[in-house]
Parts: structure tokens; C-alpha cells; sequence
């Protein structure tokens, strides 16, 4: 032992114990348990008699806040063995093995025992599974014996020997328990090589033998014996806040190579912006709670992982762990998360329905977090995987510091989404650049009820300014509705004003309402305007030599009159203008494009040597990170805030060499004559110009800008815009 020694590195243990020179219960495993944190134990049969040895250990090593892991074989009869042979459900027969032992009667030293097992249990800091031998249609014992503690300074003492946990394993034979000191030159590796085993044990990984959850009727069992039986209540978890354990050579140990736990930590090579400081002092002020809003490219993933850090570090003050639950809208958005979170310390779990393993490594890394040699860990989850049964079931059985990240949180405002967020959630983090939902404020409502009120807000201008964001050059184009285009809007325009003179508010229009529904048809006939593409042309044939385009195009099929076809889709057109009439080098990027192909994509685009230009529909919105886009075309028409401020954002983010950005917006617009009613058309186009405006006051042409919109807005007197 030297100075200063701590955990089990300050026991005075021996290399082996053996009945004839000594008590290996008193000697080895009771102090072990007074010092450790974590304790994993793989042996051949448990019994009830057995936790009446341990109670003195595992009292000391409850009220520390250890953390057990127990695989044992079922003590099958031979009744069991025929059921099981005859094809019985195993987990039934398990289920009575378990309970027949827990049924014989005991004396209260064994029971108290037991209440000790219960409450470490129901605590989350026990679990136990069942191992048996299962092959060629022969069931066997699982006889092996290896354990492994640890403590909370990164040291672990591995063991192997021929003690059962029974009382007759323990006290009444003849055992030897061999010990490997992971501090010890030429006991590290064997040490790492035992707990190595014991997670291929746990997850079900070795060949030949078959690993089941203790039953659920026997868990209960002992649940409610331990809060039965007289005992005092476990305290909090004692861990220390690390984020992986990283393989380094230990130049003091012989090239033994050990595992020196790593924190969750800002990454030496992030530079931490000014304001991002400012939004994460802000969130931890209220209490680790609240939403960034902030401009779409300003850094809000980056920002999201830096608070996370610094709430780990105040975690580790107090010796706490913290799971890091982020839910993104789309896979894209799950897989972009990925690599901007293995920097930090911590490679996350992704979890949605293409990783299929996803189940077995969350409760992995819940285990081991559970008995503290994973105090950290992160799982990044797609808005339907996060609501799903199997993903809440998860989050309901945490009990350590959670703290969950919504990435575009407005989507969560949904009544089906706001029903999953976990109440257990102690830390909430919300992220957009546009939190209030469209239409919907019981949704914005719900979400500022759950994450808590805006703490820090980082609009575009002042983004530009700082020099987040780029600058841009905003270009409107009016284009006029032709005469069959301008016949269905009309009608359209006409059935609103019905609508909306027999009481239905324009402002609070419901989506799925008839109002809402005609609002959809009014912006198809709009977002789909033939005069759109011809003016598109020519704004491409001036650019047909600059890389970096993005073409955003209206949703669906070209509107037609009640009891015809619909027309082409804007997207079809648009790609044949670039790619067969202008020649130009082109792809769609649309809902049904595989996510590999996404990448691709995305890759070529930025190489500025393949594709000129992405042609979208319904994608490119919101999370995807394109900062080399230089060019956009906007053809869709919408009034949603949300959806514009998106694509404005994909065009603003800086990258080596681009000193700006263009934006051009297609306006249709119905001829000066046509018969609207007036009072309608005007509400209808406040929005549109308001969007139009938001996106030329920032501009670096705001002046002429303003030449083009003043004849549209001098029509419906709407110069105040």
C-alpha cells in the first residue's frame, strides 16, 4: 500500500485465500465491500442463505451507494429440466425455480439479507440475471466463478474461484479465491480479462450459454421484502462524473494496460463564442431549464453539448452520474449529432428503427451506469423512436440525473410528442431559432411549461453582425398568376371569404379545419405558378457557372380545376430545366431519398467539383448542415415562419470562401384586375409580405429591395409593412 492510498488499492489483500488459512468471507469479501462502488459476480448458484454472510458488507456497501450486477444459474430441478426439454416456456420455469427458492422458510438473519437484496433492487443498484447451459437441445449448469469490484478511482481487483454463493459454498467447504490486483504488475491484464468476460456474460455474448432477466414476479418479491423488513434508506448513488473509460499505458505498471476513466469535457480544439457562454450561463441560471432561441447556423448543437458539459462538471462536485437524453426531428438530424458529440468525451447511442441494436446497448450503458463505470452516457434519438413504447419504457425505469436536449423543440409541441417527454427529466434544454408553434398555442404553451421560459435569444441580425452568420443579398421576384392559375385562386379566395364571414379566425386557422384546408389549396395554386419557372430560368442561366445552388420547390402536384388531373410536380419541371434544358449538374433531395444516398448527396455537393445544384422538396430544412450552399431559389410558397426562417438559415452559414450569400424568392401574385375580395386578400398577404420584408430589412440591398414589393404593397395598402 502507498501514502495517500484510497478505495480497495488501501486494502491489504492478499494474492489468494483458502480455507485452511483464513475466513475468505471476513477476509476478502467484507472489506472488499466496504471500499467498493461496483461489484459484478458470475457464479454457479445463488441462494437466499447466502445474502445472510454478506449483510454486514453489503449494509457498508448499500449506504455508499454501491452498485451490484449478479449472474447466477437457476437451481433447476429435474422436473425443470424435463418442462424445458419438453418445450415449455422457459421463462415460466425460471419464474418458479426462483420462487420456490425464495418461498422456503427462512430465520430473520436471511431475510434481513434479503431485504438488503430488495431495496438495493427497487434502488436501481442490483440486477440480476439467470445463466444456464443450452445446447444441442440439452440444458446444463452454469458453474463458472468470476467477480470484479471496483471503486470510484478507476481500480479493480478481479478474482476467480471454487466459492458458491451459499451458505455451504462459503462456510462449510473447502475454497480457495484467487486475486488479481488491477494496480499490480502482472495482475492488471488478468483482472481486465475477468471483467472483459463478465460484460460478454451480461450480454448475453458467450457461446453456448443463455443469459435471461431475473423474473419479474421474483423481483417483486424481493422488493417488497425490502421495504418490509427493517433497514435504512439508500442514499445517492456514489459516483464520480466520468465519460469513458479510454485504454492508456500505465508507464508505472510493466506495459499492464489499464483504463483511466475520461470526463465529459470541452473539446481543446472548440473556440467557445461569446454569446455561447452567455446562452449556456444563462440556462444553468434557471436551474438547468429553459430554451435557446437562436438563428438558425449560429452553433445551437455545439452550445447544447458545452451546457451538458459544464452540468457534468457540477454533477461531479456532488459525485452524481447524468444521462443525456437528445431528440432530433429526423435520422439526418440523429446522424448529424453523432459526430458532433464523440468530441466531447462520449460516443452516443443512436436510436431509431434502422440500428436494431439498439435496445441492448441503451440498457448496457444504463447498467454500467448504474454501477458506476459509465457515470456519463448519451443517446441521441429521432423524434418517433423517443415517443415509441419501447423508448419510454427505458426512460421510466431511470432514476439517475437526466437531462434531455430537443433539438427544433417546437416540433415536441405536438399533443402526441409532448406526451412522451419524460417527467423524470431533472434537466431541460430546448433548441430553435423559432420556439412558438404555427397556429398552435397550446403547443408553444406546453412546451414552455415543460423546458421552461426563452433564457437567451440570439436574433439573425445581431448574428450577422457578430459575424455568425454570413451576409446576403435578398432578391424578390413577382410573378404573375396566369388566367387558368388565376380562376382556381379566385374561386379558392372566394370560399375563404365565406368561411371567414360565418365566424372561423384567419389568425387561428386549425390545419386540418376546411379553413385550413383551402388555405393549403390557395398556397399550392401560389407555390406552384408556371411564371415561377420561367423566371427561375433566367436567374440560373446568369448563374450557370457558380456551384453551391439550392432550388427549395413547392410541395405535391400542380393544382388543377375541380374533376381534373393534377399537374406535374414543380420538382419534376424544375429538374428538367437544369438538368436537360441548362445542362447543368443536378439532383432532387426529397422525402423518399434513401438516408445513404443523403450523404452522398450532401457530399458531392459540397466538393464543388460535382453537383451545381440540389433540387428540394419538403427536405433541406430544418438541422442539415450544408454551410457551402452560397445560391438559393425559393419557389415554394408559404407563409409558415418556420419553414422560411429554416431555409434562410441553410443559405447563411459560413464557410471558407464565401463572403455572402443570394437569395431569391418567387412571389406570385394575381393580376391587378382579378375579382378577389379585397379585405380577404389583403389579410391573406400581410403574411407573405411580412416574410418578404423580415428577409429584406436584414439585406444588403434592403433599398431595392424595397422598389420591387412597393407597387404590390401600394396596392393593398400595406406600405406600414
Amino acid at each position: 500500500m502507498t501514502d495517500g492510498a484510497r478505495g480497495l488499492r488501501a486494502l491489504v489483500l492478499r494474492d489468494r485465500y483458502r480455507s485452511d488459512q483464513g475466513d475468505v468471507v471476513a477476509e476478502f469479501f467484507v472489506p472488499s465491500f466496504t471500499v467498493a462502488s461496483s461489484y459484478s459476480r458470475a457464479v454457479g448458484y445463488f441462494t437466499s442463505t447466502s445474502m445472510a454472510l454478506y449483510a454486514r458488507g453489503l449494509e457498508v456497501f448499500a449506504q455508499r451507494g454501491g452498485v451490484m450486477r449478479l449472474i447466477a444459474s437457476p437451481h433447476l430441478t429435474e422436473d425443470d429440466i424435463v418442462d424445458i426439454a419438453r418445450g415449455y416456456d422457459m421463462r415460466a420455469v425460471l419464474e418458479r425455480a426462483t420462487l420456490r427458492e425464495l418461498d422456503v422458510e427462512q430465520p430473520d438473519r436471511v431475510l434481513d439479507g434479503l431485504g438488503v437484496l430488495g431495496r438495493l433492487i427497487a434502488e436501481g443498484r442490483l440486477d440480476v440475471k439467470l445463466a444456464f447451459v443450452q445446447q444441442a437441445g440439452r440444458v446444463g449448469i452454469y458453474h463458472e466463478k468470476i467477480g470484479v469490484f471496483r471503486d470510484g478511482f478507476g481500480d479493480l481487483v478481479g478474482f476467480t474461484g471454487s466459492s458458491n454463493e451459499t451458505g455451504g459454498g462459503l462456510m462449510a467447504n473447502f475454497e480457495s479465491v484467487e486475486v488479481f490486483r488491477g494496480w499490480v504488475p502482472g495482475d492488471g491484464v488478468r483482472a481486465l480479462r475477468l471483467e472483459d468476460e463478465f460484460e460478454a456474460l451480461w450480454e448475453n455474448r458467450t457461446k453456448n450459454l443463455s443469459v435471461e432477466r431475473f423474473p419479474d414476479v421474483a423481483r417483486e418479491r424481493l422488493v417488497r421484502l425490502g421495504s418490509e423488513r427493517p433497514g435504512r434508506a439508500l442514499p445517492g448513488v456514489d459516483d464520480a462524473l466520468t465519460a469513458v473509460e479510454v485504454p492508456v499505458r500505465d508507464p508505472g505498471h510493466a506495459g499492464v494496460e489499464v483504463r483511466v476513466p475520461a470526463r465529459l469535457a470541452i473539446p481543446d480544439t472548440l473556440t467557445v463564442r461569446d454569446y455561447q457562454k452567455d446562452a449556456v450561463t444563462a440556462w444553468l441560471g434557471g436551474g438547468g431549464r429553459g430554451i435557446l432561441e437562436m438563428a438558425t447556423g449560429t452553433g445551437k448543437t455545439k452550445t447544447a453539448m458545452i451546457a451538458a458539459a459544464k452540468l457534468g462538471e457540477v454533477l461531479a462536485r456532488h459525485e452524481q452520474p447524468l444521462v443525456v437524453v437528445i431528440v432530433a426531428p429526423l435520422i439526418h438530424l440523429v446522424d448529424q449529432w453523432l459526430p458532433e458529440v464523440e468530441p466531447f468525451g462520449v460516443r452516443p447511442v443512436a436510436v431509431y428503427g434502422a440500428n436494431k441494436k439498439w435496445p441492448q446497448q441503451v440498457d448496457d450503458q444504463l447498467t454500467a451506469v448504474r454501477m458506476g463505470r459509465r457515470p456519463v452516457m448519451v443517446v441521441v434519438a429521432t423524434n418517433d423512436s423517443f415517443s415509441g413504447e419501447r423508448f419510454q419504457s427505458v426512460l421510466a425505469r431511470i432514476t439517475q440525473p437526466v437531462l434531455v436536449i430537443a433539438d427544433e423543440a417546437h416540433n415536441l409541441g405536438s399533443p402526441a410528442y409532448r406526451a412522451a417527454l419524460p417527467q423524470n427529466g431533472t434537466y431541460r434544454l430546448g433548441l430553435s431559432a423559432t420556439p412558438e408553434r404555427w397556429f398552435d398555442d397550446e403547443g408553444t404553451d406546453a412546451l414552455i411549461d415543460y423546458f421552461g421560459p426563452v433564457v437567451f435569444k440570439l436574433g439573425l441580425g445581431e448574428a450577422i453582425e457578430m459575424g455568425a452568420l454570413t451576409r446576403y443579398r435578398y432578391v424578390p421576384r413577382l410573378v404573375e398568376l396566369t388566367a387558368q392559375e388565376t380562376g382556381l385562386y379566385v374561386d379558392l379566395s372566394a370560399q375563404i371569404a365565406r368561411l371567414i364571414g360565418s365566424g372561423n379566425e384567419l389568425k387561428d386557422a386549425d390545419p386540418q379545419s376546411p379553413l385550413g384546408f383551402l388555405l393549403r389549396q390557395r398556397a399550392g395554386v401560389l407555390g406552384h405558378a408556371a411564371g415561377k419557372v420561367a423566371a427561375l430560368r433566367a436567374d440560373l442561366e446568369a448563374r450557370r457557372d457558380e456551384w453551391f445552388q439550392l432550388i427549395y420547390c413547392a410541395e405535391g402536384h400542380r393544382p388543377a380545376e375541380r374533376g381534373e388531373e393534377p399537374g406535374p410536380r414543380q420538382v419534376d419541371e424544375v429538374m428538367h430545366l437544369v438538368g436537360h434544358e441548362l445542362r447543368l449538374t443536378a439532383h432532387t433531395y426529397v422525402s423518399t431519398t434513401a438516408p445513404v444516398e443523403r450523404k452522398t448527396l450532401l457530399r458531392r455537393f459540397g466538393s464543388g467539383d460535382d453537383l451545381r445544384a440540389l433540387v428540394a422538396m419538403r427536405c433541406l430544412d430544418e438541422g442539415v448542415d450544408i454551410p457551402d450552399a452560397r445560391v438559393g431559389y425559393l419557389l415554394a410558397s408559404s407563409s409558415n415562419p418556420r419553414q422560411f426562417v429554416q431555409r434562410r438559415g441553410r443559405l447563411l452559414r459560413r464557410a471558407p470562401g464565401k463572403e455572402r450569400a443570394e437569395i431569391f424568392d418567387y412571389l406570385a401574385v394575381p393580376p391587378a384586375d382579378a375579382p378577389v375580395n379585397f379585405t380577404v386578400e389583403r389579410a391573406l398577404l400581410v403574411r407573405e409580405l411580412e416574410r418578404a420584408t423580415e428577409f429584406a430589412e436584414l439585406s444588403e440591398n434592403y433599398e431595392t429591395t424595397l422598389q420591387v414589393l412597393r407597387p404590390l404593397k401600394e396596392r393593398y395598402g400595406l406600405m406600414h409593412l
